[in-house]
């Protein structure tokens, strides 16, 4: 009898050892599962960091935030432009499917009521929060930043906005102008701020009001507006980039003789601000003065680090054993590679972008200051950001079946495995696109910003471990369609020896077979 009660009692021991480390490791799931996440997105952005090997770049806070991160080194967004990029990561799906190439459509009333990447955390129990330019701001997400779809509370907007392209650079005169080049002293400015230190600040007021909060997690987004152009940022940023250091950046100063014409983006915005237009730089190829070029360089770099001061000043107060961070941007920037500046194109300057995760979930020393090469798409981000979530996962998107119908999907993959070490054998492709007008670059309509009623060409690229192969077809904006046999340029440029995309491959016979392939392999990457 007594044996058979020392059984028992080891056999309740056993048992509630097993549900307490059932309760336990519940408890940490669950923990996983709601913890809260934070968003970062800044506006034009390319790799200028120095954890990603850029030597001039001075950014110590994101840096630090690396150190502690994941990092992706081969990110690429789905369009270099700020609306057509933003609808396509924040509802995973690619430009085409949204058929939004330009500012002036709403993809709910345009396309299809599909879910966002917020509305999604918010379904699931999320309170959802925006600062700054998460999407496009205008018509693109329904004059109000898809509130309250998206959002459980009206988006925060800084009241400085309204001043971001009016005339607020004095020039030595004192006389205001709508300049490119724009370091200031804040006490010249409307409200003595500046749009970007608002949005830290609110930033930073919400988490502390969140920090002893009970309620639902929270899901915030904050959109940084810098560095996009016009480059306006506190004047003591410049001290740190002599300008010495910005004439020989690239040794582009004409535009490459193999690159097709209709691959051109004349930099139209940049040429509309008033220092630019005093300078009467001929259209479309310029080419820009040297002093010029290494002052625009130089006040990118001063934009970064602006940013990245605020970035630092925002982030202490994230409470990283809780959060899931992403840190990335809507798409990369010209600084005279190609001699193109701006955005606007498919080269890897303009399409690639920063893609930082730091999550709760990947503490071992393992997965602290981890860089990954794996080739991954903004798109991948909605159901990456779900998986490490811990929510109901993303449903890939079905071919065949009319999007409308598909109010939830994904046309990404999830990174989720390459965080944690597995799936790092597979091969993945970046897919990119970029309409124009026609083949030779034009003021009206503008070639870097056509409308749909006048997109003629789409370029579709389409990046590989090794090369990146862009192609120029008749494109129908009256039913979205593009014609692959009629072909108004071709590139393609390896990355083994060419990193800086220079010389166009495609005319060389000896290359005639890996361009048949990589053809191939992008023509059925965008009629899937």
């Amino acid at each position: 009898m007594k044996i058979f009660y020392k059984l028992v009692q080891k056999v309740c021991i056993a048992l509630v050892a097993f549900v307490s480390l059932y309760r336990s490791c519940a408890f940490k799931f669950e923990k996983g599962k709601r913890s809260n996440v934070v968003l970062v997105v800044f506006d034009d952005l390319r790799p200028t960091l120095g954890r990603f090997g850029d030597r001039l770049a001075f950014t110590p806070n994101l840096d630090a935030f690396i150190s502690r991160s994941n990092y992706f080194t081969r990110a690429y967004s789905q369009q270099a432009l700020c609306a057509p990029s933003r609808n396509s990561f924040l509802t995973s799906r690619r430009p085409d499917t949204l058929h939004l190439y330009d500012f002036y459509s709403y993809w709910r009333t345009f396309v299809g009521n599909f879910t966002t990447l917020p509305q999604y955390f918010k379904e699931h129990g999320y309170h959802t929060y925006a600062i700054g330019k998460v999407f496009h701001p205008g018509v693109s997400s329904n004059y109000n930043d898809d509130y309250p779809h998206s959002w459980s509370a009206s988006p925060y907007h800084p009241s400085t906005e309204i001043y971001m392209n009016t005339a607020v650079c004095p020039d030595a005169y004192g006389v205001l102008k709508n300049n490119l080049l724009c370091p200031v002293h804040l006490r010249t400015q409307p409200f003595q701020t500046l749009p970007d230190i608002q949005s830290t600040a609110e930033a930073i007021r919400f988490l502390k009001s969140y920090r002893n909060s009970t309620a639902n997690p929270f899901f915030l987004a904050l959109g940084f507006h810098k560095p996009h152009i016009n480059f306006r940022f506190p004047i003591h940023y410049m001290k740190r980039f002599p300008l010495e250091n910005f004439y020989n950046y690239t040794p582009d100063t004409f535009r490459p003789n193999e690159m097709p014409k209709v691959a051109w983006n004349p930099y139209s915005d940049i040429r509309s601000r008033d220092d630019f237009c005093n300078l009467n730089i001929s259209f479309p190829y310029g080419p820009i003065p040297a002093l010029l070029r290494a002052q625009i360089r130089q006040a990118y770099y001063a934009s970064v680090s602006y940013v990245d001061n605020l970035f630092g000043k925002f982030i202490k107060h994230v409470d990283s054993e809780n959060t899931i961070i992403v840190v990335t941007s809507d798409h990369g920037w010209s600084l005279g590679e190609h001699a193109e500046w701006a955005k606007y194109s498919n080269f890897e300057v303009a399409v690639r972008v920063p893609l930082i995760v730091q999550s709760p979930e990947f503490h071992a020393p393992y997965h602290v200051g981890k860089s990954i090469k794996d080739i991954i798409e903004l798109v991948d981000l909605f159901p990456s950001l779900v998986d490490l979530a811990h929510l109901p996962r993303v449903p890939k998107c079905i071919r065949n079946v009319p999007m409308f119908k598909q109010l939830l999907c994904t046309e990404g993959k999830s990174f989720y495995k390459l965080l944690q070490g597995n799936d790092t054998k597979k091969h993945y492709i970046a897919l990119s696109q970029y309409p124009r007008p026609g083949v030779l670059p034009t003021k009206h309509p503008n070639s870097d910003k056509p409308k749909l009623r006048n997109i003629k060409i789409m370029g579709y690229s389409l990046r590989t471990n090794y090369y990146r192969y862009t192609i120029w077809v008749r494109f129908h904006p009256n039913n979205f369609s593009r014609d692959w046999s009629t072909v108004y340029g071709e590139e393609m440029y390896s990355h083994r020896h060419d990193v800086g995309e220079e010389i166009n491959l495609v005319n060389l016979p000896q290359f005639n077979k890996v361009r048949g392939r990589l053809k191939s392999k992008l023509i059925a990457a965008f009629t899937k």
